[in-house]
């Protein structure tokens, strides 16, 4: 599967910078505002983001990790896990968490500043399926996270969005999702699909059907396309991670290949 490299490390702690300014920026009525994250309001989402800190500091630098048991569903485990954290994390006021994220984060910056962004690391489920990734693909997902929970207190608090800088490398590394969302459907060797997201950091990515599978296209092909895919920056950013809210997909060419691109899925953990 051909990758699109994307080093995110820089832009780490600028979205850190970005958060505590955001989060200083709140009111009281502000930190409870809900999100698109069902049951979560803005304090919830920002103790989300102190555990995934403290959480891959913990996991990745100190080899500190816990796991689902035999037989647990994974999904079930983790969902249950992160709720756990953000119940407890409630007594923590605004003014701590900001302050514990910045630290948290400092941390995970420091450890990511010794990793080989070429090497091979673990698998990235929802773009590699279960064979390794690189190293910048992990370090991406875990900048997507970020970015996404940020986003979402912005517009929950009605706040601007990020800017293309920022936003563009984040649909760059979703776009490894689409090869995975055309896996079901079979089409001749050549067949090319277009996926756009219009706005501010979208681009136009191409997929095409090889003999191996399909997978993306670097080279941006000129022919012509059995599906173009559209939406806006914040739908593409929606649909990538299942939030029921994504505006439905507008496209020209095969429904079926359409309807396979709107199950595209970069899901958080």
């Amino acid at each position: 599967m051909a990758l699109l490299r994307v080093d995110t490390r820089p832009l780490v702690p600028r979205l850190r910078a970005e958060l505590t300014a955001l989060l200083a920026s709140l009111t009281d009525g502000d930190w409870a505002h809900a999100t698109a994250c069902p049951g979560w309001p803005v304090h919830a989402v920002a103790a989300h983001l102190l555990g995934v800190e403290l959480g891959n500091v913990s996991v990745r630098r100190d080899r500190w990790k816990l796991s689902p048991d035999q037989g647990q569903d994974p999904d079930a485990w983790l969902n249950s896990f992160n709720q756990q954290w953000v119940d407890a994390a409630r007594r923590i006021s605004p003014a701590l968490l900001i302050e514990l994220l910045n630290v948290a984060g400092l941390r995970f910056e420091e450890h990511l500043a010794t990793l080989d962004l070429d090497a091979t690391g673990g698998p990235v489920e929802w773009a590699t399926g279960s064979d390794p990734a690189p190293v910048w693909l992990d370090v991406a997902r875990e900048y997507m996270e970020r970015y996404v929970h940020q986003h979402q207190i912005r517009q929950a608090t009605q706040r601007p969005p990020l800017g293309a800088a920022f936003t563009g490398p984040v649909l760059t590394t979703a776009a490894h999702a689409l090869p995975r969302a055309l896996d079901q459907v079979n089409r001749p060797v050549g067949t090319l699909v277009t996926f756009t997201a219009e706005g501010e950091g979208g681009a136009t990515w191409y997929v095409v059907r090889t003999s191996a599978g399909w997978t993306l296209d670097p080279a941006q092909s000129a022919r012509p396309a059995a599906c173009q895919a559209r939406t806006t920056v914040d739908g593409a950013l929606k649909l990538y991670t299942r939030d029921p809210t994504a505006p439905p997909l507008t496209w020209q060419g095969e429904d079926e290949l359409a309807q396979a691109l709107a199950g595209a899925k970069a899901v958080l953990g």
